[in-house]
């Protein structure tokens, strides 16, 4: 029995005086506040925020010290629009006819490790060919770095719709692709292939309600689902427990959307003033991404850049975004933060913030859209966006202060995510 208790009393000793990561943070952002705190501790157990100090706390004989006390804390920043599978380049059309699977996989290796080091621990992947699945798990299982991924999957589309695979395919390639491949005509296509997006592992479901700029068709912006289409994919996508993300740039597209009851309208370039009264009563989200706007504005005048197809809408949608989204912050939608990386170059997703605030969005707002707001959007809101104790440790820092220099969001120098350290300069 004595020997019992002295390994017990040992195991609890062990326990309670097991390594603590305390971080010291010469300004703190906390994702919800409308003001930073300064010299603040942040203590980290596992993976788990634990605890929140005025000052800095000394360490223990066992605790791991970072010091931060010339830097600025905030939470790991939320993008809430990528593409992980690849990234724009003037082949990319090409790329479809050349690229296996397993090449894909490993351009998205690079992709994540890239997203994650630049202070984004977790992003919603909008659309793949279902490789940002097989991404999702090996960086869950932490065989590869890279931030936590909630994926569409395969976007559903309407035939010739923006995602339908075969868009400017010869006859002979085009077929005819069905729900298996996420291309919908009635409403039980569109359930079956909510269904099959559950089948095939993923976490939302995105479609494409609009034409897009990208596809290789002729719209930017035309309606490309009926309502009932929608409301079966959100009907059915709320029985699979299913947030339903929705590409749109025009304004008829958004409309059906929302009244269906989606979560979040993607780019919304063409919004009017019934979609905005829409937007706030039905409290729908909306992700601007207005880098994607600037990225492809400027591309589409390299000649020979873009398919001849996809430049002439690149030109017209691409610059307008930045005030759509001026004029949805003052009307009081609801905004979460969304870069569309992949359409430019992966890790400069950071630019959103500077777009948004060019925009009109305060700088602390800019970062809520990133955080806490994105959190709600993702159904995370308990575990992530902020630092707060209990929720999980993501946290991120930035040389020089966000909130008096934009250009500091470039500057990431520290990088934890669930509690690991990625990146400490």
């Amino acid at each position: 029995m004595r020997t019992f208790l002295t390994i017990l009393s040992l195991f609890m000793y062990s326990y309670t005086n097991a390594q603590k990561t305390i971080i010291w943070c010469g300004n703190l952002i906390d994702g919800f506040s409308d003001k930073a705190r300064t010299n603040q501790t942040i203590i980290v157990e596992n993976n788990k925020i634990t605890g929140i100090q005025n000052g800095f706390l000394n360490p223990g004989a066992t605790d791991k010290l970072i010091d931060l006390k010339n830097q600025t804390v905030m939470p790991g920043w939320i993008d809430m629009h990528v593409h992980m599978e690849h990234e724009t380049n003037p082949n990319r059309y090409l790329e479809s006819f050349t690229l296996n699977p397993a090449d894909y996989a490993f351009h998205s290796v690079r992709f994540a490790e890239i997203t994650l080091m630049t202070g984004f621990t977790t992003v919603r992947d909008l659309g793949g060919s279902g490789v940002n699945i097989a991404m999702r798990n090996a960086i869950n299982k932490e065989y590869i770095k890279g931030p936590r991924i909630f994926t569409a999957g395969k976007s559903i589309a309407t035939t010739g719709g923006h995602a339908d695979p075969t868009n400017g395919y010869r006859k002979d390639l085009m077929g005819d692709p069905g729900p298996a491949e996420g291309v919908v005509n009635g409403p039980d296509e569109s359930r079956k292939a909510v269904r099959q997006r559950y089948k095939e592992g993923s976490d939302l479901i995105k479609i494409t309600a609009t034409g897009g700029v990208l596809s290789v068709a002729k719209s930017s912006s035309n309606p490309q689902f009926t309502e009932e289409e929608i409301k079966a994919i959100v009907e059915t996508a709320h029985d699979y427990g299913f947030k339903v993300a929705v590409h749109a740039h025009g304004a008829e597209g958004m409309k059906r959307a929302i009244r269906a009851g989606v979560h979040s309208i993607e780019h919304g370039t063409l919004m009017d003033d019934e979609t905005i009264a829409l937007f706030k009563k039905h409290g729908t989200w909306y992700v601007p991404t207005l880098t994607a706007g600037q990225a492809v504005a400027d591309s589409a005048k390299i000649p020979g850049y873009y398919h001849a197809l996809v430049t002439p809408k690149a030109l017209e949608i691409g610059p307008q975004i930045k005030n759509t989204l001026a004029r949805a912050w003052k009307a009081g939608v609801k905004i979460a933060f969304g870069t569309d990386a992949g359409v430019y170059k992966h890790g400069r997703n950071w630019l959103e913030f500077i777009y948004m605030i060019e925009a009109g969005m305060p700088v602390m707002e800019t970062i809520k859209s990133a955080t806490i707001h994105a959190a709600d959007l993702l159904g995370m809101k308990d575990q992530l966006g902020s630092i707060e104790v209990g929720k999980l440790a993501d946290i991120i820092a930035v040389h020089g202060n966000p909130l008096e220099d934009s250009n500091a969001f470039e500057k990431v120098s520290f990088v934890m995510k669930n509690g690991t350290v990625y990146k400490n300069l």
